[in-house]
C-alpha cells in the first residue's frame, strides 16, 4: 500500500484491540521515526505498554490506549511545530500502510506521558494500535469552501485539495485555504492553538495527493 492511498483509508480510531504490536512491525515504526526525527530535528519516540488499561495515557476513557508516539519538538517555534505536523502526517500514513489504526490528541492526555520527555516540548501523541474498527471519514468541507485557483485548475491541485480534505485536523475544523497559480501553492491557516501542526499535516496530504514534482509552496 501507498501512501496515497493511506489516505482514503486512514480514519481516527479511538477503540483498539489488546493484541500487541508484532516485533517487526515496531521494528519498522522505530525506524521510520528515527529516520523523520533526523531529518526535522525532532524528537518523537514510540512508547509501548504503558499502564495498560482504559485509563492509560487519556483524561477519559477509551479502550486499550497502551502504545503510542510521543510528538515533541526541541525548540519553541512555529517551523517547528509545522515539522512536526509535517512529520507526524507522515508517520500516521506509514503506520496504516503496516495495517494499523491511529488517533493524534493534542490536548486530552494525561500529563504522565510527559515522564518519556526530558528537554523535549511535548506538542501530542499518535496512539496507535490494531482498531476495533476502521473508524469513519470525518465531515468535511467541500472543495470551493477550502480551495481557489487562478484560471483552470489543473488535475494535480484538485487532486492535492482533496487530499488536504482528508487529512485530520484539530476538532476537524479543516480551517485553511488553499490557493494557487501556475505552479505555485500557498497554504493559509487560520490561527490556533495547533494550527502550525495542522498546518504541516495539509501540506504533507497536500503534496502526496498533488505530487510534490508538479508545484512548490509558497511561504
Amino acid at each position: 500500500m501507498e501512501l496515497k492511498e493511506a489516505i482514503k483509508l486512514r480514519h481516527t480510531v479511538r477503540k483498539f484491540k489488546a493484541d500487541s504490536i508484532p516485533e517487526d512491525i515496531v521494528a519498522k515504526i522505530n525506524s521510520r521515526i528515527e529516520e523523520l526525527n533526523s531529518r526535522y530535528n525532532l524528537s518523537m519516540r514510540l512508547v509501548q505498554d504503558f499502564n495498560k488499561g482504559v485509563w492509560s495515557i487519556l483524561k477519559f476513557i477509551s479502550k486499550n490506549t497502551s502504545n503510542f508516539v510521543l510528538l515533541a519538538i526541541k525548540e519553541e517555534n512555529d517551523k517547528q511545530k509545522e515539522f512536526l505536523g509535517y512529520a507526524s502526517s507522515d508517520l500516521m500514513l506509514y503506520i496504516q500502510t503496516l495495517g494499523l489504526n491511529s488517533w493524534w490528541i493534542g490536548g486530552t492526555y494525561s500529563n504522565k506521558v510527559e515522564q518519556f520527555a526530558s528537554q523535549e516540548i511535548v506538542r501530542g501523541i499518535l496512539v496507535i494500535g490494531y482498531g476495533e474498527n476502521q473508524g469513519k471519514p470525518h465531515k468535511s468541507k467541500t472543495y470551493e469552501e477550502v480551495a481557489s485557483y487562478k484560471g483552470e485548475p489543473p488535475s494535480w491541485f484538485k487532486d492535492g485539495v482533496q487530499a488536504a480534505l482528508d487529512a485530520p485536523t484539530a476538532m476537524n475544523k479543516q480551517a485553511f485555504k488553499i490557493e494557487g497559480e501556475d505552479n505555485k501553492v500557498k497554504i493559509i491557516y487560520k490561527e490556533s492553538g495547533f494550527s502550525n501542526e495542522d498546518l504541516g499535516i495539509v501540506k504533507h496530504h497536500f503534496e502526496i495527493g498533488a505530487g510534490k514534482e508538479n508545484f512548490t509552496f509558497e511561504e
